[in-house]
């Protein structure tokens, strides 16, 4: 019998596939930025989580090497009976195999046992960390631990940090001791199945579905869908899909745009199906310019970067609360001439009150300020008002003046090349050839500027890599705004603007 991991056993639970492709062919994962960054924060998490639950120190990491988990196992069975916590202590039974995050000594005399913490960046329990919990548990019975409880700890997104290094109350613990314990004839279950899979000669048959993103992104994607019949005209590409049309296209077995019948679709989607199979872009640029004309120059084009700590670095801010590090502005006179504003601190202090000020100043007092889904833009200068009620009317002032592109774009225009989407990195490059994300130097999306602003606040950075960040940061957020100017351009037919200064 095969000893299976924890991990292994919960890919069985999203997928077949899945596992059978993480034993046999695990260089075939592609694990996306998004996924390789939540990987990243999980570890903070962890980190943070050790001195939580052990803050005198007295407690030992085992170190895993995952091509031996023997030595782990052993210094398991070792500090067991030292009674002080362990984090990452090891267990195997049953074909099962699992590491505990946090495990601390529980209970006295008859009763002494060992109570088991799984710790999660999420901020709330999800049924997939059930499972992964009655795992780790049935692993560490199997082995004969005396288990006496069993919790899960979340991120509390309502915590406040004081400051000071204090993270007592970050995160909240939900006992699962009774779930956990009583769904071990499941995970038996689980383990039998997933011995079957992976004795396989061949993969199972799995077609690509909402499983292939659901718990987790699955970093097999993309080999799966190269093994599929590929459409040319694939019906993914129709937005607004909704759950009933993606059931009636399945049950018909449509995958091809063009077999897709008029009178399934919206008038959205059947100009999307008409662009896509002429491969003639739609374009109504009169009522483009008529919905714009209503907002005068001069005008500003804003775009923020923001970046979401599950464990706060600034006293007085949430955990994942959305934190502007970044802006560009810019603003575009009547007679078409361009000054360009932006703010960057990489200092690692709290940025957001010297943002809001220099904001303020660059707006200006009058006049439209465009955004490209200007939901999130108003979502951050409320969030600032909020935190600094001096500066609240200035800012709700801005608010009041934002107007959302996005919509202009959907409404009226929509090129082949966009496959179905509306993002500015796609819309840009059908509508200004000579723009393009892609000529970008290492920052180039907005995971990526998170990414390079960590690294540049991180103390460990030298100044010549931060410099080549700030330089790549501000060069990513100017093209932002440089790109709604364009946008702006095309929709209202204007051909006089000067620079992008």
């Amino acid at each position: 019998m095969r000893l299976l991991s924890k991990t292994k056993l919960m890919a069985l639970r999203q997928c077949p596939l899945r596992l059978w492709l993480e034993v046999h062919r695990p260089e075939l994962r592609e694990d996306s930025s998004a996924t390789q960054a939540s990987f990243t924060v999980g570890h903070s998490v962890g980190e943070l989580a050790r001195q939580l639950y052990d803050p005198q120190g007295r407690g030992e990491l085992i170190e895993i090497d995952g091509r031996n988990f023997g030595a782990a196992f052993v210094r398991t069975r070792e500090l067991l009976q030292e009674r002080r916590p362990i984090f990452e202590a090891g267990f195997q039974g049953e074909g099962a195999l699992a590491f505990a995050d946090v495990l601390l000594p529980h209970g006295r005399g008859a009763h002494a046992g060992w109570r088991m913490v799984e710790i999660k960046s999420s901020t709330r329990v999800h049924e997939h960390y059930r499972e992964d919990v009655a795992v780790q548990a049935f692993a560490a019975r199997a082995s004969g631990l005396p288990l006496r409880a069993v919790a899960l700890a979340h991120i509390d997104s309502s915590w406040t940090y004081p400051g000071g290094g204090d993270y007592q109350g970050l995160l909240r613990e939900e006992d699962l001791t009774e779930d956990a314990l009583a769904r071990a004839g499941e995970v038996r279950e689980w383990i039998a199945q997933a011995q079957a899979v992976v004795q396989r000669r061949r993969p199972p048959l799995a077609p690509p579905g909402a499983h292939c993103s659901t718990p987790y992104a699955c970093g097999f994607q993309q080999h799966c869908q190269t093994q599929q019949p590929q459409a040319r005209h694939p019906v993914q590409w129709l937005p607004y899909r909704g759950r009933k049309l993606d059931e009636r296209l399945a049950a018909d077995g449509i995958t091809e745009l063009a077999d897709v019948p008029d009178d399934w679709l919206n008038e959205r989607q059947q100009r999307v199906k008409a662009a896509t199979l002429t491969g003639r872009p739609y374009f109504d640029r009169r009522a483009s310019a008529q919905e714009l004309a209503q907002h005068k120059l001069p005008a500003c084009f804003l775009d923020f970067e923001t970046i979401q700590f599950a464990v706060p670095l600034w006293r007085g801010t949430r955990p994942y609360q959305q934190l502007p590090f970044q802006f560009s502005v810019h603003r575009l006179g009547r007679g078409g001439s361009i000054e360009h504003r932006e703010f960057l601190d990489l200092s690692g202090d709290n940025p957001t009150l010297p943002l809001a000020q220099a904001l303020i100043d660059a707006c200006g007092r009058q006049g439209p300020i465009y955004a490209y889904n200007a939901g999130f833009e108003g979502g951050c200068i409320r969030a600032l008002a909020e935190r600094y009620p001096q500066l609240a009317p200035a800012l709700l002032a801005l608010a009041e003046r934002l107007v959302d592109l996005l919509p202009v774009a959907r409404a009226h225009y929509y090129h082949p090349s966009q496959q179905g989407s509306w993002s500015i990195k796609v819309v840009l490059p059908a509508l200004c050839p000579d723009l393009s994300y892609d000529a970008l130097d290492g920052v180039q999306d907005g995971d990526g500027a998170q990414q390079a602003f960590l690294e540049a606040i991180a103390p460990a950075t030298d100044a010549d890599r931060r410099a080549v960040l700030r330089r790549q940061l501000l060069a990513y957020c100017r093209l932002d705004t440089w790109a709604m100017v364009r946008l702006w351009a095309a929709f209202t037919g204007v051909q006089h603007i000067q620079s992008k200064g």
